[in-house]
């Protein structure tokens, strides 16, 4: 097949319109990386969305839980929406970087040879099937590499490219959730808080009563007071418990797919890369 062949085939990848964060009107963000305050805004308005439709829902368990619990669940609820929110959005990006794994940015004829002869063809292909390769993990990768082709003398400076710039993907992607880890560890705290809160006022009450009269009848139903807040009190560490599991659940899956997506691009740069090079190319026209 011919480079004009491939050319026409190839889907080509347009970031600024296919990246989620592009199609909302906002500048994206390279690779898998979202914005935080993007994510921030989408969370606060699916937080006002919930309690509105809370509101207008009428007196049942779910609204007593949220809206009767203190400000704490407000902020549960919200930071939950932004964990979410985060990675719905990531989940978008690593679907369109795996788009680029589909690519062919070296010609798949036999007789082709990847040296410092023909390794701009190949740059102008990754423009040809991309509109910005530098936003793409494994196009940005050959990009490195083969722009420093024709100051490298070995196959194995080559690799040596791509594998350093496989570690510092690796730790795009493991700074990438920094925030999202931390909301996780803020939401059951957030509920800790409340239970306690609960317990203050419903012990408080409680107090109150003791000091101000003796009667059996009175203190029974105080003491029942009571024991009906601390159940409600834990209901809000319960609640973000759950949360919190269920969004480290969606981390940990995530973060897998990620992991298996970056050993996917070292497999492509060593299948269409590495491979195609030819040591003796390298070696004379570094003499």
């Amino acid at each position: 097949m011919s480079h004009d062949q491939m050319q026409h085939i190839a889907p080509k990848l347009v970031w600024a319109r296919q990246d989620i964060e592009q199609r909302l009107g906002i500048s994206g963000l390279p690779f898998t990386r979202v914005r935080s305050l993007l994510t921030g805004v989408l969370a606060l308005v699916l937080t006002i969305v919930t309690y509105l439709l809370l509101i207008v829902s009428g007196k049942n368990f779910l609204r007593d839980m949220f809206l009767e619990r203190g400000n704490t669940p407000y902020v549960m609820v919200f930071f939950s929406y932004w964990a979410i929110a985060i990675l719905v959005m990531k989940s978008s990006k690593l679907q369109l970087q795996r788009r680029a794994l589909e690519l062919s940015v070296v010609p798949e004829d036999t007789d082709f040879v990847l040296s410092v002869a023909t390794v701009q063809s190949v740059l102008r292909r990754l423009y040809d099937v991309s509109d910005d390769p530098r936003r793409f993990f494994v196009l940005n990768r050959i990009l490195v590499a083969l722009s420093n082709l024709r100051n490298l003398g070995r196959v194995t400076d080559v690799g040596d490219i791509l594998r350093a710039r496989a570690d510092h993907d690796e730790s795009i992607v493991e700074t990438s959730y920094n925030l999202v880890k931390s909301l996780v560890w803020a939401i059951p705290i957030l509920g800790f808080i409340g239970t306690v809160e609960g317990l203050s006022v419903a012990i408080g009450g409680f107090g109150r009563v003791l000091s101000e009269t003796q009667d059996p009848a009175q203190l029974i139903d105080a003491l029942t007071g009571v024991t009906g807040g601390l159940a409600t009190a834990f209901e809000t560490t319960l609640v973000a418990l759950i949360a919190a599991l269920i969004i480290q659940m969606a981390i940990s899956m995530l973060k897998k797919q990620e992991e298996e997506f970056l050993n996917d691009c070292d497999e492509y740069c060593h299948h269409h890369i590495i491979n195609r090079l030819r040591l003796s190319s390298l070696e004379s026209s570094g003499s």
